[in-house]
């Protein structure tokens, strides 16, 4: 995957890295602002109480 990603930003190599750079950037800005506050509800760690019987 990083190899077809690699191929297919254009431009020379410094251009690529900084292109790299503000995609990875952007995905984890996606995942830490939408992506895990939406999921957060659904995952099974956020329940703390131990034995309710």
């Amino acid at each position: 995957m990083y190899g077809l990603l690699w191929r297919v930003l254009p431009g020379p190599v410094w251009f690529r890295i900084i292109l790299v750079l503000i995609l990875a950037v952007a995905a984890v800005y996606f995942c830490f602002t939408w992506l895990f506050p939406e999921i957060s509800p659904y995952m099974p760690f956020n329940e703390t109480t131990i034995g309710d019987s």
